[in-house]
């Protein structure tokens, strides 16, 4: 279970708090600018000017603000939003920098036949096998994009990384593709079955009401309203917050947002 309590971020974002249990989907939405990146850096620890944020997040009894970044990436896995890579490794390289490392882990009786399963399997999730031998600088952005869920993921992943208990997604569909969209939430799903729990922001309001167990809609860098998806993306709601006309509708039963 994380507790986020009373965060806040200067005057980006005021006092939030929420809950978020083992294996739970929570998905932070909002228009462009209200403070969903700022909310998942502050939970992440790994913001700039990390004095500016107050409050806590409490993993297991421990604020995870006050640990060092070393210790805190034992507990959670942070993507932030696209970025190119400054370096040129190939990509089973880059994979093996994302592994778990560090005295705990090593401690924790992890075998070579665990890591190179987790690896062969969280690389069959996003279908990389064909990419582990390109280096990352030729990829595509939906290519390495793939890449970085791979590694992130991999960092958390609990057969590997049994301290692990939070995963944290910054609008990861974003350079994806249709098809590679379906493989993202079957990687966050995969994740989300071994007890870890997964905070994303998404603009794909549809596919949050397919996908969360937890909404969170932010406005003005304000907790707008928490729920369940149903609970939360109502047309009374998303007009208000995103300043537009919105229609539930039901297609062969179930629901979909349509934006006019």
């Amino acid at each position: 279970m994380m507790h986020v309590k009373h965060i806040t971020v200067g005057n980006r974002l005021l006092p939030l708090s929420f809950e978020c249990k083992a294996g739970e989907v929570v998905h932070v939405v909002g228009p462009n600018g209200s403070g969903k990146s700022t909310l998942l850096g502050a939970v992440s620890g790994t913001l700039p000017h990390r004095e500016l944020v107050k409050g806590e997040v409490v993993i297991d009894g421990k604020d995870l603000l006050a640990m060092p970044l070393p210790e805190q990436a034992h507990l959670r896995g942070y993507l932030c939003q696209q970025s190119r890579p400054a370096f040129n490794i190939d990509v089973f390289q880059y994979l093996a920098l994302s592994l778990p490392s560090g005295t705990n882990i090593a401690n924790s009786n992890i075998t070579q036949s665990k890591v190179r399963d987790a690896v062969n399997m969280v690389v069959a999730l996003v279908q990389l096998q064909d990419k582990l031998h390109r280096s990352i600088q030729t990829l595509s952005g939906g290519e390495w994009q793939r890449v970085r869920l791979a590694g992130v993921c991999l960092q958390v992943w609990r057969a590997i990384n049994p301290f692990s208990q939070l995963l944290i997604l910054d609008e990861p569909a974003a350079p994806l593709d249709i098809a590679q969209e379906g493989l993202l939430y079957q990687l966050i799903n995969a994740v989300a079955a071994q007890g870890i729990a997964v905070l994303v922001a998404n603009h794909d309001l549809n596919r949050t009401l397919r996908h969360a167990d937890k909404v969170l809609l932010l406005s003005n860098g304000v907790l707008h309203s928490s729920g369940t998806a149903d609970e939360v993306l109502t047309q009374e709601g998303l007009g208000e917050v995103f300043k537009t006309p919105v229609r539930k509708v039901l297609l062969e039963s179930k629901p979909y947002l349509i934006f006019e």
